[in-house]
């Protein structure tokens, strides 16, 4: 079985539900507590054995690709003040030299059409795909669990997690099959169903594993869903061709291309930390206190 070593992360977004923020500043950039977002979802895809980090990019997101890169000018001041821990940090979250690669989604026609873009670069290989807007907070990564459950089964994965059934027609949805290993398999897949229809509360949150033959299937895929090639469609036919298995997740995700999301995530990833814990609740009860 071929390990899954290579991740496309889609960034071509324009992040319009982050306006004006995201004007001149991508998405991906902006932080939580202290790092970018997209650092969390890489460090994500690292701690599950990841090698090769492929970025779906777009206009004005060479800030990303300046991000993984090495900055001699700041790492030589942090030495020469005697700044280590700070550098030693950056060092730590640094690619290695030929890890991580870069292309251009030139027009944006979804996510479908993006994850073709990276065709190349993946090549002949299972892949994962992580969606940068999506971060999770968990003991284990989201996607070292999914890699696990590849060893077991060596086809497609899909995550999941449970969402308020109210909520349902927001979300890709999908139906579950019988159990397999610690996942189970999906014997269906349904995008926003309308409220009422839906075939669980188990919605897709931003992590596969796929097999290259998706690729094939998206290079024929037609425009979905607001006139653009999804992601979803290609997958349904897929699972016609090849099992298709879901994970379940249990920790939290947020989505931070969304202000509410966003704004979740700060808060949860503060009190994580044993310097900021505090801040967060002191701050919550004085304004509380000063609202009431």
């Amino acid at each position: 079985m071929t390990k899954v070593r290579k991740a496309v992360f889609p960034v071509a977004g324009l992040g319009t539900r982050f306006l004006p923020a995201t004007k001149a500043v991508p998405k991906e950039m902006l932080t939580v507590v202290d790092r970018p977002v997209i650092q969390y979802v890489v460090d994500e895809a690292r701690a599950a054995g990841i090698e090769h980090f492929i970025f779906v990019t777009g206009r004005n997101k060479t800030v990303i690709e300046d991000h993984f890169d090495i900055q001699f000018e700041l790492y030589d001041t942090l030495e020469h003040r005697g700044k280590v821990e700070q550098l030693e940090r950056l060092r730590s979250m640094q690619p290695a030299p030929g890890e991580t690669s870069f292309t251009r989604q030139q027009v944006p026609m979804g996510l479908g059409h993006a994850v073709w873009c990276a065709r190349d670069l993946v090549g002949d290989e299972p892949f994962a795909l992580l969606l940068p807007d999506m971060i999770m907070q968990s003991d284990e990564s989201c996607l070292k669990g999914m890699v696990d459950l590849y060893a077991q089964t060596g086809n497609n994965i899909v995550a999941v997690q449970e969402c308020d059934p109210a909520e349902t027609h927001k979300y890709g949805i999908v139906a579950k099959g019988a159990d397999v290993h610690t996942g189970f398999e999906i014997s269906d897949m349904v995008e926003k169903p309308a409220k009422g229809t839906a075939p669980s509360n188990l919605y897709i949150n931003g992590r596969y594993i796929l097999q290259p033959q998706i690729f094939d299937l998206l290079a024929k895929q037609e425009r979905g869903a607001g006139n653009e090639i999804q992601l979803t469609d290609a997958m349904l036919k897929l699972g016609k061709e090849q099992p298709l298995y879901g994970y379940h997740y249990r920790g939290e995700t947020f989505d931070c291309g969304s202000p509410d999301g966003f704004v979740e995530a700060n808060i949860a990833f503060a009190m994580q930390r044993a310097d900021l814990r505090d801040v967060v609740i002191n701050t919550v009860n004085r304004l509380s206190a000063r609202k009431g």
